[in-house]
């Protein structure tokens, strides 16, 4: 079964560097409502994709004309519909057609997903784009607009100074960038699994055509922007994206209900004996957790108390979504890069306003904690915390060790976390 015929091919417009399954479920999906909204609008918003390491994608969406199935996957049944955003796909090797793109200046908006170790010093992302920016300065196209989509905190900010960072040896380009090229910030949020075989059979039954690259993805998407656009851009927010002056506050949010609450499902749940969120939720003990810890982490959020209570029982129904999969072992990767801004931020503002340690908050910490003890941890930069870990047998030195390696100021908790601990290690034995 071929693909259904395309009822358009918009004109480029938009490029995109990580062609993966979040952006497909994502961005994409925004394009297309935007296109949908207003067919009729100087054409649509086409979008030429590039992939980031690997070209496996772009070769499997370009034998099916770009097109795929977004498959939404809601509590009880699938709903499918197919995108035919992507005008052109490309092999993120294909420099030439890269530098043409951006180059061209009908295209106004560049958007990237490149996961957050692409903005690391050395890494390939910010020398692509000062490339492609350079290929566009020097065909005089105007002005452009580059919009991170990464789970990174002022991720617009960030991506700007790297890339300034490549230019200021060359004065003119580097004026250029500074004056013509905006770098628009986003807070993200879609929960994309990985598409198995058996999904790609469910897909050919529900949109009736043999499809090799569906993506497979929760009801509920949210997308936050604050930046200019000197090109224009596609109308996103007839797919529910929000256009506001700072995406600090919902960045906060995100990391400190949903961010937080899947760190204390993961650690909990893994000395439970669960695998994934919904079966987190599902045990008593955990969700009564959960409601603790969105109440001790609720004093920095600045909303008011009815926007909190809904953006809470949207994750409530996220959480218990049990045709998501969505794997505690995943999620509890790399601790000690996440729990920072999920937990210890929060807990550190509730000392200075004068409020004591929250009980759930230092439970996850103590859940982490026997998470490195119990071995098998995904976090490389934890390795040698393990073993002193490993090597302490006193309950409070290990609390000391937990709270030096992630926040030395708060070492005087060690002896109330050395508790929860020796409580949550109890419950378990």
């Amino acid at each position: 079964m071929t693909p259904p015929p395309r009822s358009a091919r918009h004109p480029v417009r938009v490029a995109h560097l990580g062609l993966g399954a979040f952006h497909r479920a994502h961005q994409a999906w925004y394009t297309q409502a935007a296109n949908d909204a207003a067919p009729d609008a100087a054409g649509g918003w086409g979008i030429a994709a590039f992939t980031g390491r690997r070209a496996d994608a772009a070769r499997v969406l370009a034998a099916q004309d770009s097109l795929y199935s977004v498959v939404t996957r809601g509590p009880a049944d699938d709903s499918v519909s197919t995108v035919e955003a992507l005008s052109r796909v490309h092999d993120g090797a294909d420099t030439a057609a890269w530098l043409a793109t951006l180059a061209d200046p009908q295209v106004g908006v560049l958007t990237l997903t490149v996961t957050e170790a692409g903005y690391l010093p050395g890494a390939s992302a910010p020398g692509r784009i000062r490339d492609g920016l350079a290929a566009r300065f020097r065909a005089d196209a105007g002005g452009l607009a580059v919009v991170s989509c990464d789970n990174l905190s002022g991720n617009g900010r960030v991506l700007r100074e790297a890339v300034l960072a490549l230019t200021a040896d060359e004065p003119d380009l580097d004026a250029w960038v500074r004056s013509e090229v905006s770098f628009v910030s986003t807070m993200v949020d879609r929960i994309t699994p990985a598409t198995t075989e058996q999904d790609l059979s469910a897909v050919r039954a529900l949109a009736g055509w043999d499809d090799a690259a569906p993506v497979i993805t929760e009801p509920f998407s949210e997308w936050v922007l604050a930046g200019a656009f000197p090109a224009g851009r596609p109308a996103w927010e007839a797919g529910g994206a929000r256009f506001v002056d700072d995406v600090e506050p919902f960045e906060r949010r995100k990391l400190r209900l949903l961010n937080a609450g899947h760190s204390l499902l993961a650690y909990r749940g893994l000395l439970r004996g669960h695998r994934t969120i919904a079966e987190a939720v599902a045990d008593p003990a955990l969700a009564a957790e959960l409601e603790l810890l969105w109440a001790e982490q609720r004093p920095g959020l600045p909303f008011d108390d009815a926007a909190v209570a809904a953006a809470q029982q949207a994750l409530r129904d996220r959480f218990t979504n049990a045709r998501i999969e969505h794997r505690l072992v995943q999620i509890a990767a790399d601790g000690s890069q996440k729990l920072g801004p999920r937990i210890v931020e929060p807990l550190r503002e509730r000392l200075a306003a004068g409020l004591g340690p929250g009980e759930a908050q230092l439970g996850v910490l103590a859940a982490w904690t026997l998470h490195l003890l119990a071995g098998g941890a995904r976090d490389p930069q934890a390795d040698s915390l393990t073993a002193r870990l490993r090597d302490a047998h006193d309950p409070l030195s290990r609390a000391s060790l937990v709270l030096d390696a992630l926040a030395p100021d708060l070492t005087d908790l060690a002896r109330p976390l050395a508790g929860r601990t020796a409580s949550l290690q109890g419950a378990t034995a």
